[in-house]
């Protein structure tokens, strides 16, 4: 799903972008999981009892580590208002997204790379009741395809270290937002030091995002430490490596080598000191 530093790690990730500014190993590694997911049943087991403690709903179930309680105070950070638009960026299958539309009564906009991922959370959408009030584009963080102003909020979960130009991703979050809104980023910061040389992680690697949004000109509000995301991260990713043999019969070689990459990556380097929440405003009158 997102790097290897090759020898003893699977996959063939490299740090090819796109035009419109994705990873071509991402995108193409999330295709591939995306596909897999609805026949693997060990992957989706390991996942909800590891990375999220099985607390958030399955009908909006997700490959993050997003839990209900974070949910909530992304939430109330952002202060969305009834039908406001709400755009979630990297939405891969939708589930957090959609559970926040839910939630605050926005109407949801998803942005992704991946087109199986889209087409999954087009599904979902209509299978909870949300596809009048949710659509779900081809785009990324650099060039999301909205007019300035559309986001009443945004959204990004764990997505953003994984930007080929985080400078260039802030200035068209920003461009999105309109002023006074809020955009909420759960994500990982990324340490140059162990991720020298590494391909997509060590291609443009932040250890600290705050500089970088107010750079973009947002006002930052709240950025804060996850509380207990080493050991859910840590735990879910050893259980993948475990399951590794059992993950290829069930998905594919594809979409295994991607997500038991990413699991030995994480591991092996530990590129990440902090996972965080950051909430920033762009300035101006709603």
């Amino acid at each position: 799903m997102s790097v290897t530093p090759g020898g003893d790690v699977p996959g063939n990730l490299g740090d090819e972008v796109t035009g419109p500014g994705v990873f071509v190993a991402v995108r193409d590694g999330y295709d591939a999981v995306y596909a897999a997911l609805p026949r693997s049943g060990t992957f989706s087991r390991i996942w909800r009892a590891s990375a999220y403690g099985g607390d958030f709903p399955a009908e909006f179930a997700h490959i993050g580590f997003l839990t209900t309680t974070e949910g909530r105070r992304l939430v109330d950070l952002l202060g969305l208002r009834d039908r406001e638009v709400l755009v979630d960026v990297a939405c891969g299958t939708g589930g957090p997204g959609l559970w926040v539309a839910r939630r605050t009564g926005a109407s949801l906009i998803g942005i992704d790379p991946s087109a199986a991922g889209l087409a999954a959370a087009r599904q979902r959408a209509a299978g909870s009741g949300l596809g009048q009030r949710a659509r779900f584009e081809l785009g990324t963080f650099e060039r999301t395809g909205l007019p300035g102003g559309t986001a009443g909020g945004l959204m990004s979960i764990e997505a953003f270290q994984y930007a080929p130009d985080k400078r260039a991703a802030a200035a068209e979050l920003f461009r999105i937002l309109r002023p006074g809104g809020r955009l909420g980023l759960i994500c990982f910061e990324v340490d140059p030091a162990r991720t020298a040389g590494v391909p997509v992680l060590g291609a443009d690697p932040v250890p600290d995002y705050a500089p970088l949004l107010e750079g973009a000109g947002f006002t930052v509000e709240a950025y804060e430490e996850t509380p207990g995301w080493a050991e859910r991260v840590y735990a879910a990713f050893a259980a993948i490596i475990g399951a590794a043999d059992t993950l290829t019969r069930e998905m594919g070689e594809q979409a295994a080598a991607s997500v038991v990459a990413e699991a030995m990556v994480t591991i092996q380097l530990k590129p990440y000191p902090r996972r965080i929440l950051a909430v920033a405003r762009k300035p101006g009158p709603p």
